[in-house]
């Protein structure tokens, strides 16, 4: 199987299983930021970067495997989708590790400025009142994962269906 072989059903159930797991991931984040009001830290809002990255990339794949446009962009795109989620997992598992005290985090994470050498009393400067999360302690678990623990196998196994997609042999 070549890159350059002529894209199929694979290429289009799988880049669109992918973007459909992407999309429910994502959505679940946000809904437990605005729903649940969990505040995410700054951890947790970079593990979101390969996500909004991908989506556009991979919809891109996704619709010139439908349109049967041309196989090696449609590849290369669910390729690099792929490659994007194994970033998400690097991060989601440096996360964790971070939650688990395995190593140290970053020294800004959950630092909050100091509010009382503002004066005006504005909006703006009450924003800085507000301590975020530290990175160092999850918010919730669930089965004995944290949101970053969970993100983790999210981005496993959105990683191993897109290259999973972009390498898949099928026929037309």
């Amino acid at each position: 199987m070549a890159i350059t072989d002529p894209v199929a059903v694979p290429q289009q159930r799988l880049g669109l299983l992918g973007l459909i797991g992407m999309a429910a991931t994502v959505g679940t984040a946000v809904a437990f930021q605005v729903l649940g009001g969990y505040l995410p830290c700054k951890l947790c809002y970079e593990q979101r970067i390969p996500y909004y990255v991908a989506m556009p990339i991979v919809a891109l794949g996704v619709l010139l495997a439908f349109r049967r446009g041309p196989a090696l962009a449609a590849r290369l795109l669910l390729l690099l989708g792929g490659l994007l989620m194994l970033y998400g997992l690097y991060l989601a598992v440096y996360h964790a590790g971070v939650e688990w005290a395995l190593w140290p985090g970053p020294t800004d994470c959950g630092v909050a400025v100091d509010a009382s050498t503002s004066t005006s009393g504005g909006v703006l400067d009450s924003l800085n009142a507000v301590i975020p999360p530290s990175c160092d302690k999850a918010a919730l678990r669930v089965l004995g994962l944290s949101f970053a623990g969970w993100n983790a196998v999210a981005s496993a196994i959105l990683a191993a269906i897109l290259l999973r997609a972009a390498w898949a042999r099928g026929s037309r």
